[in-house]
């Protein structure tokens, strides 16, 4: 397998971190690194115990993490990055599954969290239906028809480089997918199957406030890079 990195952001994900990190190394990622976004438990040290790299970023954001997390990279990159969650909701299997593609002719590697796989509660309904209708926007807008946004993919350093991310927040995903479109990068979506998060309060679909405006931050991004 070719040399691939994982990043991680985490914030306030104790409960998980430590097993979500020792797992990838089971899956023989060089390098894991988990960027703390604040975490007022002990998120770093139980993921240091693991063997994971941490990063510290204090400006809160998701895109601010995944973009602390590639700055680490830069010194000794790996060909390939993953990106993952902290709660163990993405399962061991889609993770090799993605793994298995290193040796491919792809730049960028997505995932569809299909329905038919995912484990009973793993998505609520307002991330369902947000999915759906971002992707119906991204379609409408753009021309280019996704399945999902969801946050596990796999990307070449050098495509990530070409794609100079910038957003610091929940548009992070689509941001990047939306790059890709104008790219020429070869991508694709993998079916994997979603799981319950192992532990913890999700910051984002465990609240109404975060739901919000995670949606409203992903739809302005789709309809302000469609002007």
């Amino acid at each position: 397998m070719r040399s691939v990195d994982a990043i991680i952001p985490a914030l306030n994900e104790v409960a998980t971190i430590g097993g979500v990190v020792q797992r990838l190394y089971q899956h023989g990622i060089r390098k894991v690194w988990v960027v703390d976004n604040g975490s007022l438990d002990e998120t770093s040290s139980r993921a240091a115990d693991a063997g994971a790299n941490v990063i510290y970023e204090p400006k809160q954001g998701y895109g601010a993490a995944c973009l602390a997390g590639l700055g680490a990279l830069s010194d000794d990159p790996p060909e390939w990055v993953l990106f993952c969650d902290a709660d163990g909701s993405d399962d061991p299997d889609g993770i090799a599954h993605l793994l298995s593609f290193t040796e491919s002719e792809y730049g960028a590697l997505l995932t569809h969290r299909a329905p038919h796989l995912n484990e009973r509660g793993a998505l609520t309904f307002p991330q369902r239906f947000g999915n759906r209708l971002a992707c119906f926007l991204i379609d409408q807008i753009h021309g280019v028809r996704f399945q999902d946004l969801g946050p596990l993919r796999m990307l070449r350093y050098d495509c990530l480089t070409q794609l100079n991310m910038r957003d610091t927040d929940f548009g992070w995903t689509v941001e990047m997918q939306l790059k890709l479109a104008k790219t020429h990068v070869k991508w694709m979506e993998l079916d994997v199957k979603a799981r319950r998060r192992r532990g913890g309060k999700s910051k984002i679909s465990g609240t109404v406030k975060g739901t919000v405006l995670a949606g409203y931050v992903i739809i302005k991004t789709i309809v302000r890079d469609g002007r």
